[in-house]
């Protein structure tokens, strides 16, 4: 997930766009809590990009699972429902989705909405400390300079939440030397401590990791090795080349790919997954973030796996159907999955 940036003053108006997909176009009772955010708090680019949902796509021939995206999050010229992004994920062949909460408000929606009567029963979530937020709890203020709890009382909320109710994942955590500075002492020992106290958890409860790793391979690499990685580590919207992936699928660890493998200048992306072929590949959007082509910059959800599933049965050289299947089934199998379809 992209992470929080200071938004500038001001906003340019948003232009009219186009209508919500049709099946959208009367969105149904909201399933638990509201969004939190909008895409736009983090991303103030939002304000000239096209913000219309794009069109359905076809189904998929077997049904897959988004095992990464952020529903606390809304997007879009027309507003969707949580019970929205479950219908149209389900009309296109995603049958469940794995919501992922990383910031300590997201953590505790995603624990509100998993604990609520209607949540839908094909929903799963994750919650941790991002990187990005641990080096501003270290500091004990964010980017607005509004107070922050110390790390530790942060994590400690994560550990309770995260033994809730549908919770099937800690993460993500990780290393992030992009948005936050690799030299900045406090926030490289921030992000290490937190990504080392997630590892612990993990292990301790048993469940998968999601890593966020982003310009930081060396060192993720590095901690895993020191500490040693849950028995199941899923590197979500991986983003490293062949060289990294075969290393990461030699320690037995898993690859999640999102729709930046679609993006015309991910080739190194494309090399990766052929260089390690389906067997330890998932799929996720990273919603509402990362649409894959051809809607790049445009709001994203579930339902448009389909275009990325494409790209990931096309460089493994795979048929479509037998790449659904497979990708599916490393994904229960991961996260030790049994869900209602949301069919």
């Amino acid at each position: 997930m992209p992470t929080p940036q200071q938004n500038p003053s001001g906003s340019t108006p948003r232009p009219a766009q186009a209508s919500a997909p049709a099946s959208a176009s009367a969105p149904a009772p909201t399933s638990g809590p509201a969004p939190v955010r909008d895409r736009e708090d983090i991303d103030p680019r939002g304000s000239r990009r096209d913000r219309s949902w794009p069109p359905a796509p076809e189904p998929l021939p077997s049904p897959v699972i988004d095992n990464h995206c952020h529903l606390d999050f809304s997007d879009g010229d027309t507003a969707l429902s949580i019970a929205d992004h479950v219908r149209l994920a389900a009309e296109a062949g995603i049958d469940a989705q794995i919501t992922i909460g990383s910031d300590l408000e997201a953590v505790r929606w995603t624990a509100a909405l998993l604990a609520s009567e209607d949540c839908p029963p094909s929903l799963r979530g994750g919650v941790a400390v991002h990187p990005n937020e641990a080096a501003l709890h270290a500091r004990g203020h964010d980017h607005q300079g509004r107070e922050m709890v110390d790390l530790e009382t942060a994590i400690a909320e994560v550990s309770e939440l995260v033994r809730g109710r549908g919770m099937v994942t800690v993460g993500e955590t990780g290393l992030d030397w992009f948005r936050t500075s690799r030299k900045d002492e406090q926030a490289r020992a921030a992000q290490i401590d937190s990504f080392r106290a997630h590892i612990a958890l993990a292990k301790e409860l048993d469940l998968p990791m999601q890593i966020h790793d982003r310009d930081a391979h060396q060192d993720v690499l590095e901690v895993l090795l020191a500490d040693g990685a849950p028995e199941r580590t899923v590197f979500h919207c991986f983003s490293g080349d062949a060289e990294f992936a075969r290393t990461c699928v030699e320690h037995g660890w898993y690859l999640s790919f999102a729709g930046t493998v679609t993006f015309k200048n991910s080739v190194p992306l494309r090399e990766a997954l052929a260089a390690v072929g389906l067997g330890p590949v998932m799929v996720e959007t990273d919603a509402p973030f990362l649409t894959p082509v051809p809607y790049r910059g445009r709001p994203n959800s579930s339902y448009l796996i389909p275009h990325t599933m494409a790209t990931i049965a096309e460089v493994t050289g795979t048929d479509l159907e037998q790449a659904c299947r497979a990708v599916r089934a490393t994904t229960l199998d991961v996260y030790d999955l049994r869900v209602a379809s949301a069919a």
